[in-house]
Parts: structure tokens; sequence; C-alpha cells
């Protein structure tokens, strides 16, 4: 059986999704539908992060195998734990002024009024969440050394755009002033403060994972006389740490949209939980599987994906409330359509190629 191979890949995923499962259902009054709940949470999670698995398998393609390891074992206990729970309760502490111990006993207490403080903390979440992923977005496409296009009529003029280097900034910059002047008087500040700290963490990743691969790419090749083809030591930290907080940026809808649909912590913590560990594995599965190179517009759509679900992180902060069913929906016709547009790409480069040796 080849690393490749699906049931290589994915049996612990089922396996774990078993046992979290066999736990909701032991530790609920209603076991049928508790377990109802918990499929549901764990398809919202993966098709909200579906189109971070596209992403991530890319970075995680850069990575020296045990950097690999690390994302998929450390890697799952902090988008578990940290993110899914730790995470949320960190933010209901900022939103309310509570204690970190007060927060834990409302949400294994009052599990539906830790969800409505966390409804309230909604706006400094959208405007951090979403100018990262707007950051992750505009960084692929303003990309002047990008030479593949998918989207012909946009994408060219947004590479042609990117030989500006401060214009990414500038436009994140120009949002979150208008943000400011424009969303309700109540959460200006937050809006404010919490979008620049998104941009602010996207630029520190960028330069510290800049840094460390350029000091580790110097010492191979003064050692070797060429440069290193993968990240290791703090080089792949920081890779490592830039796919953790894109993990929580993906997550945030689906922590607050979970609560939409139960107050239940434990079934939140292990459906959003089960949901992460397949996308781990949907991580793993296109990295060996070599789906990138084979669908050459794939990453185009993810990254209009994370686009989409940046914007409307955004559009949440005037009160709009969109199913999160639809918001993963938007981001799956997005890889979808690119997956069958690099189908047909690749059928008309193969009969091109048959044609012109005729």
């Amino acid at each position: 059986m080849s690393d490749a191979h699906p049931l290589r890949i994915f049996w612990f995923s089922g396996l774990l999704t078993l046992v979290l499962a066999g736990v909701v259902g032991y530790f609920s009054d209603n076991w049928v539908q508790a377990l109802w709940i918990f499929t549901i949470l764990v398809v919202l999670e993966v098709t909200l992060s579906f189109d971070n698995a596209v992403v991530n398998s890319k970075v995680l393609a850069t990575m020296s195998k045990f950097w690999q390891m690390i994302f998929l074992t450390v890697g799952i206990f902090i988008a578990v734990f940290v993110v899914r729970f730790l995470l949320p309760i960190f933010i209901v502490q900022l939103a309310s002024g509570l204690g970190f111990m007060e927060v834990v006993n409302l949400a294994m207490s009052n599990a539906e009024e830790y969800g409505k403080v966390l409804h309230h903390a909604a706006p400094m979440i959208d405007a951090f969440g979403g100018a990262f992923l707007l950051m992750v977005a505009l960084s692929y496409f303003l990309d002047r050394d990008k030479d593949v296009h998918w989207l012909k009529k946009i994408e060219p003029w947004l590479a042609k755009a990117g030989q500006y280097d401060n214009m990414r900034v500038f436009l994140m910059l120009l949002l979150a002033a208008a943000l400011y002047f424009t969303v309700g008087e109540e959460y200006r500040n937050i809006v404010l403060v919490s979008s620049v700290l998104g941009i602010l963490l996207h630029l520190a990743l960028g330069l510290l994972e800049s840094f460390f691969a350029s000091h580790e790419q110097h010492e191979a090749a003064k050692a070797k006389g060429h440069s290193v083809k993968v990240k290791t030591g703090m080089a792949a930290f920081a890779s490592f740490m830039y796919l953790e907080v894109l993990d929580a940026s993906f997550s945030f809808d689906g922590v607050i949209g979970a609560f939409a649909i139960t107050s239940s912590i434990l079934l939140i913590i292990c459906g959003l939980g089960a949901g992460a560990i397949w996308v781990r594995s949907m991580t793993v599965y296109l990295l060996r599987a070599g789906t990138l190179a084979k669908y050459r517009y794939l990453e185009h759509g993810a990254h209009w994906a994370i686009l989409a679900l940046g914007t409307v992180m955004m559009i949440k902060l005037y009160g709009a409330e969109l199913p999160e069913w639809l918001i993963g929906g938007l981001g799956l016709v997005f890889v979808v359509t690119a997956i069958v547009s690099s189908i047909l790409e690749k059928r008309r480069m193969d009969h091109y190629a048959v044609a012109k040796k005729a």
C-alpha cells in the first residue's frame, strides 16, 4: 500500500471520529440526537476548511518530514484543544472581562450564556480573522512572478499590481480605515485594532519565515555548496506557526456558527475537533497524492475561497448574518470549479499536443 493510499492516510481520522462519537453518545441523554448534531458539526468544519487543506498542503510540501509529522501530531492537539476550546475561552475573557476559570465554569455550567458572550465578541473575531485571511489571499494574487492564471480577466491584472511592494499593505490599511468610519460606533475601536493586528500578524509571520529561511539557506550553501530544498529548524517552525494561525482564522466562523446549532461544549469540541482532524488528513492526502500538480488551478480556487471567506467576515461587521452552509458552500464552489477547470485545461492541452505532433 503506497503512502498516498487513502486508507493509509484517513484511517486515524476515521478511528478518532468513532471514538469521539462514542464519547458524545455516552455522555448525552439523547444519543441519537447528539450523534446527529455531532455529524452536522463535523461536516460544517470540513466544508468550511476544505480550501484551508489545499493551501496547507502547498506550505507543508516545503517543510521537512519531521515538521510534517509535527503538523500532524502536535498540530492536531493545537487545532482541537487550543483553537477549538482555549481560543474561544480567551476571546470570551477579552469580551466579558471575566477570569479564565470563571469563563471555563460558564462554558461548562451555562453553555448558552457562554455562546451569547462569544457572539458578542464576533466583531473582534471577524475583523481579526477577516484581515488575516484577506492578507493571505492578496499575498497570493498580488505576486508579480505569478505566471499561471485561472480567471484570465482578473488574475493577470492583480499580478501586475503586485509589482508595487506595499500594495497589499496599503489596501488592507485602507480597508481598516474604511471599517473604522463605517461600522457601528460601539465597535469602531475594537474593529480597527483587531484588523490592524490581523495585518501585522501576517506580516510578522512572513518576515520570521523569510529571515530563518534565508539564514538556513546561507548556512547550507556554505557547508554544501547549494541551498536547502526544504525548510528545517526555525524556518519550518515559522511555517508551522503560519499554518496554525491560518487554521485558527478558518475556525472562527465554525466556532461561532456551532453555537447556533448547539450550546453543548462537549458536542462543539468533539464535532469541530473531529472535523479538524479530517482536514489535516486531507492536507496530507493532497500533498502525497500530488493533487496540486495534477490540478493546476486548484490552488487558485482555494485562494479565491479564502478571499471570499475573508470578505464575508468583513461584511458580517455590518450585521449581515449568512448561514454557515452558504459560507462553506461558497468555498466549495470555488474549489470544485477550479478542479473542473483544471481537468478541462489538461484535456485541451493534451489535444493540442496531439494535433501538433500530427
